[in-house]
């Protein structure tokens, strides 16, 4: 019987892994016969699983929604991730709450060695508030199944000049940056792209009729969302040419400090920001490797000043 039990919660997490599994798949996955493959089918549908199935020889199997959830079979690494983003878990109002209930359940079912690891993380994290923009979950449900159904919105938004206007935009992506989510959508009025914190979305959004996808900006979204808020938050734009492999910069630079762009096998194209020229001059003199200011050329002059003022203090 244990043996049994075993193999039917075997069965459930492969069928978890991925939307469809024939027959045959399943008994080489789990190492026994088809004909047993089909007795704990029958078995996990007589425990309420949903499983459905598609006759003919491309037929198979899959894990239907449900009323409940079934058993979530988490290796080592994959439980500490799923603790990791509920204790860091942020900018959705009542996530907290939320999260702390979660981590409680994911506690409680995990084998004593796990949960040890898991317990360690949630005593000794310490997660900060306050400060924060903070969302409504029913808006970014909203605003991701627009993106999904590829409904354009209509929506009141607070701009930076504190000027709240009807938008009307076709939304394809929703994205987490740092601290904020931001909306990535084509706005018709303008003919652009624009990036719209969501927390300056003032009205639920109103759909409208479907649109067609259109190609992703320069760079993809990723890079267009770190453009954007960018630009943003801080004053002053500007392009650095760092000279060193892209591959080794990926990991100097984070999405939310600026953007990468390749130039040959040993530079490439640094977009940053910052709202005082002094603090891009010493962010990138950080980053470890030598660099040509493109523009502005209001920060090759702050550059130079901090030089010589860097070379006094040394001299002392």
């Amino acid at each position: 019987m244990i043996e049994a039990s075993a193999r039917l919660l075997a069965l459930l997490g492969v069928l978890q892994r991925r939307a469809g599994w024939t027959g045959p798949e399943l008994a080489t996955e789990l190492g026994v016969g088809v004909r047993t493959i089909r007795r704990d089918i029958a078995k996990l549908r007589l425990l309420g699983y949903p499983i459905d199935a598609d006759p003919g020889v491309a037929g198979g199997y899959r894990l239907g929604p449900g009323a409940e959830m079934p058993p979530l079979l988490l290796d080592a690494d994959e439980a500490i991730a799923v603790a990791v983003g509920l204790r860091t878990a942020a900018g959705v109002a009542g996530i907290e709450e939320t999260s702390v209930r979660a981590l409680a359940k994911l506690e409680r079912v995990l084998p004593s060695h796990l949960r040890r690891r898991v317990s360690a993380l949630i005593t000794y994290t310490v997660a900060l508030s306050g400060g924060r923009p903070v969302v409504d979950p029913g808006l970014l449900a909203a605003l991701a199944a627009a993106c999904r159904d590829r409904e354009r919105l209509r929506f009141d938004y607070t701009g930076s000049d504190t000027v709240t206007i009807r938008r009307l935009v076709e939304p394809h992506r929703l994205s987490h940056l740092g601290d904020r989510w931001f909306l990535v959508a084509w706005d018709l009025d303008r003919d652009d792209w624009r990036s719209f914190p969501v927390d300056r979305i003032e009205t639920m959004p109103v759909s409208d009729r479907r649109f067609a996808p259109r190609p992703a900006p320069e760079g993809g979204f990723e890079a267009y969302v770190a453009r954007s808020a960018s630009e943003q938050r801080d004053r002053h734009q500007a392009r650095i040419v760092l000279h060193a492999p892209m591959h080794e910069m990926l990991d100097r630079v984070p999405p939310e400090y600026g953007t990468l762009e390749e130039i040959d096998a040993t530079s490439c194209l640094l977009r940053t920001g910052h709202a005082w020229l002094g603090g891009i001059a010493v962010y990138v003199a950080y980053i470890g490797v030598d660099f040509t200011v493109v523009d502005p050329p209001e920060l090759a002059a702050e550059l130079r000043m901090l030089a010589d003022r860097f070379a006094r203090a040394a001299a002392r």
